[in-house]
């Protein structure tokens, strides 16, 4: 069987994790198994639709590598992939739904239908469909339809149907009374299709062999089991993904705060750690791994080992997440992916000597965009150092040591922090300075403090001319 999943979000506006989760457990898996992944957009709900939405999901998908193979963009045999495009695909299905007996039109007034609440006790109650429309004549819908009445159509729940069950590979066989579904509207009364009846057509038509999903889809199911049944068409596999909460363990949304995909992508979290921390929202890897590339999720991932249980959104695992795959990249790639976050403004000096910075500054990163809170300690203000460095240039000690520090380092040819390392401690030796004595007032002429980086790291980050204007600076 060729796997073939899809992600179908409405054009509402931004996605966030709750809802992205879905779509990267759909690609992980079309890619595990080299099937295709679908991007469909459901827009039939207009008044819901945002300006720039569909727009807007198709730049956070991109961001965060998960790649379609068929979709609004990308042609495929199975087209068109906008909901608001294939009203004739669900005029052929209802048509033939209703020439089998399997819908019918139905023409009662909300009047009517208000007077069919059936009581639970308890004083609970909900509207519950008689099924009065289903027993009228061919002939008398025909005539009433040919006439202009106002009507939807309903799917008839097939009769002498005991229970409703349906394999799910998360939550096992969810059976449901069939006497529990009434016969459900598939047609409003003014043409458009209802979610359950076109998700039921798009998947069909698409031959969708996996549909995973959000737990609180799990409810529509039982009814999309039967239109599949209708229409002679094989069950997909059904994943039903439990619900991510939010911190205070409510439903994650849209306003919860770091929950919108683009928002973390402004705040500098590489996509790759924020596609591993979506899979760990329910799913652990066979060896109980946390870390893992984009490679090793798609060589694991599985529905068995998706969890029932609600799952939380933990900030702080995922900038830890963030920080190990910052941890896993090369000088070269940090520096470039750090680039665009640089406040210019600021630290202008910064992209000097860049590759070095964040060598020097990449233990105290968990995201890209950090870097601005951490260059402050290589550029501290000239208002904040300025004294200290006047308070060195009065301890003679310390001038001593500085004096020959400043010398020894002028005749360094390979301006590396292995060698810059070496130089100072030597320079230091020779004045009789070692440990705090030498390292203190070299890091307060440097930054200002006397705790920070190693020195080595520290000059290359700044540079040799920066290094010997501080040294200067004090020494004058």
């Amino acid at each position: 069987m060729t796997v073939r999943t899809r992600f179908a979000p409405s054009p509402t506006g931004r996605l966030h994790l709750g809802n992205v989760r879905a779509a990267a457990f759909n690609w992980l898996l079309a890619r595990r198994h080299g099937g295709s992944f679908i991007l469909r957009i459901e827009d039939t709900d207009t008044e819901r639709n945002t300006p720039g939405g569909e727009e807007a999901i198709i730049e956070d998908l991109r961001w965060l590598g998960l790649d379609w193979d068929e979709g609004p963009d990308v042609a495929g045999v199975h087209g068109p992939y906008r909901q608001s495009e294939r009203d004739e695909a669900y005029e052929a299905a209802l048509s033939r739904l209703l020439d089998a007996g399997s819908a019918y039109p139905c023409f009662c007034t909300e009047e009517d239908l208000s007077e069919e609440t059936e009581e639970f006790g308890e004083g609970r109650s909900a509207l519950r469909y008689s099924g009065h429309c289903r027993g009228i004549t061919v002939n008398e819908r025909a005539e009433r339809i040919s006439r202009g009445d106002p009507h939807v159509v309903r799917f008839a729940v097939p009769e002498g149907l005991d229970q409703v069950e349906v394999k799910d590979e998360i939550f096992g066989i969810i059976s449901v009374p069939a006497s529990d579904i009434d016969d459900f509207v598939i047609r409003r009364t003014d043409g458009r299709v209802t979610y359950n009846f076109a998700v039921v057509v798009d998947d069909v038509e698409m031959r969708i062999s996996h549909v995973v999903r959000g737990v609180g889809h799990l409810s529509n199911t039982p009814k999309q089991a039967l239109l599949f049944d209708a229409l002679g068409a094989e069950r997909p596999a059904f994943g039903h993904l439990p619900t991510v909460l939010g911190a205070d363990g409510r439903k994650l949304s849209k306003r919860d705060g770091a929950a919108a995909v683009a928002d973390l992508r402004s705040e500098g979290y590489p996509p790759d750690a924020v596609l591993n921390y979506l899979s760990l929202l329910g799913w652990s890897h066979p060896e109980e791994k946390e870390v893992l590339t984009r490679q090793q999720l798609t060589g694991s991932i599985s529905l068995d080992r998706v969890g029932r249980s609600d799952t939380q959104m933990d900030l702080e695992k995922l900038r830890w997440v963030s920080s190990q795959h910052l941890a896993d990249e090369t000088g070269e790639e940090l520096a470039e992916h750090v680039r665009p976050f640089v406040a210019l403004d600021r630290y202008p000096a910064a992209v000097e000597h860049l590759e070095a910075v964040v060598d020097t500054l990449r233990s105290r990163m968990a995201t890209y965009g950090d870097i601005n809170e951490h260059l402050g300690l290589l550029y501290p203000p000239e208002a904040e150092v300025g004294p200290v460095r006047a308070g060195l240039a009065r301890n003679s000690d310390a001038r001593k040591v500085l004096a020959a520090v400043r010398e020894a380092i002028s005749t360094v040819p390979d301006w590396q922090a292995e060698e810059l390392d070496k130089t100072v401690r030597a320079a230091g030796a020779g004045v009789g300075a070692k440990g705090a004595a030498l390292f203190h007032p070299v890091r307060e002429l440097l930054i200002g403090s006397e705790k920070g980086p190693d020195l080595g790291k520290i000059l290359t980050a700044i540079g040799r001319e920066e290094a010997f204007r501080r040294f200067d600076q004090a020494l004058a």
